[in-house]
């Protein structure tokens, strides 16, 4: 019996209260749905900068009436410090997801950013201090190993930052840090590795990679690659995403004040993630047959990615249980069914 599955058990005999940040974006509202089928009461906090209420309409009809009597929303700004000192009180467990993603994104707007992601970090972070919770989980990135050339990526070994957003999420680390030393207030920092998965959004010009794919090749567009292709990531379906939040939520006082990997420890390429996609649409009765198009590699994009996720297997229990493949084939049905 793994770890998470006796969590889940758990969880289901005695429920908790939860705050998601973020909760009507991607991340958030899987959570969010995971958490109320097990009969967790939960509080949500979003502005709808990213998120969507349609993804919160989503996971209202996955789940029961009473299940979702026990979710409360907070239609907020972490940059706000009273709406986080809101969204904090009575809970137990904090699950901050709300940031302004995307490495281009900060490139063009690096004060925005900015805001949300070190000073709304650090509103939270006081309000979760101050309101006594028992746990605090933030996302943080990949982005932080920056220019480090190591493969694979270990938690100790970082670079320097080569975008805003890369800078916003290290700096989330360093706060995180100096909390644990002034106040004794621990957290556990989650470096996510290329999400994917239902409900993130395949629009916009920042939109990430596999929903962006799986949208053009589903309209019939053109396929852009950026550089030769042979840029490679270790892609991580949300699943594993919900456990790696789940586990650090509840995790032992020896666990935290740490930052752990979040992802599969594997690398895919750009170019075998275009045929991965392409096959997953020829399964779904939705041929695609286009070449992909190469253009310019991107600003501030490193050229790999893989993570080393032994320090999360280890001290959390983290047991991945989506490959990639595992994961383009769950969520491929949700892209045809919401693209278009």
């Amino acid at each position: 019996m793994t770890a998470y599955f006796q969590l889940l058990e758990a969880l289901r005999a005695s429920p908790k209260t939860w705050l998601i940040t973020g909760v009507a974006g991607f991340i958030g509202s899987n959570l969010l749905e995971h958490l109320l089928k097990l009969n967790q009461r939960v509080v949500g906090l979003d502005n709808f900068a990213t998120g969507h209420q349609h993804n919160l309409n989503e996971v209202q009809q996955l789940v029961s009436l009473e299940q979702w009597a026990g979710f409360t929303f907070i239609e907020g700004d972490i940059r706000n410090l009273d709406d986080c000192q809101k969204g904090c009180a009575g809970v137990d467990y904090v699950l901050h997801q709300a940031a302004l993603g995307s490495v281009l994104r900060s490139i063009n707007y690096p004060i925005t950013t900015n805001a949300t992601n070190i000073s709304g970090f650090l509103n939270m972070l006081v309000a979760a201090r101050d309101a006594n919770v028992k746990s605090f989980t933030y996302a943080a990135s990949s982005s932080t190993y920056g220019d480090h050339p190591a493969l694979p990526k270990v938690e100790e070994n970082i670079g320097k930052p080569l975008s805003p957003y890369a800078v916003t999420k290290y700096v989330n680390e360093l706060y995180a840090d100096v909390f644990a030393k002034t106040y004794g207030f621990n957290t556990i920092g989650l470096r996510y590795f290329n999400v994917f998965g239902k409900r993130q959004d395949p629009n916009g010009a920042y939109a990430a990679v596999i929903p962006k794919w799986a949208a053009s090749m589903l309209l019939g567009d053109d396929v852009f690659i950026n550089g030769d292709g042979e840029t490679s990531r270790d892609f991580c379906f949300v699943e594993n995403v919900v456990q790696a939040n789940l586990l650090a939520g509840t995790a032992d006082e020896s666990a935290k004040n740490e930052v752990y990997n979040v992802a599969v420890g594997d690398r895919t390429t750009l170019n075998d993630l275009y045929r991965a996609l392409q096959a997953a649409l020829a399964e779904n009765g939705k041929p695609y047959r286009n070449a992909p198009v190469y253009r310019d590699f991107r600003a501030g994009d490193v050229r790999h990615s893989q993570a080393d996720i032994s320090k999360a297997a280890g001290k959390l229990g983290y047991t991945p249980e989506y490959r990639i493949m595992d994961g383009i084939a769950e969520a491929m049905p949700w892209y045809i069914e919401n693209v278009g």
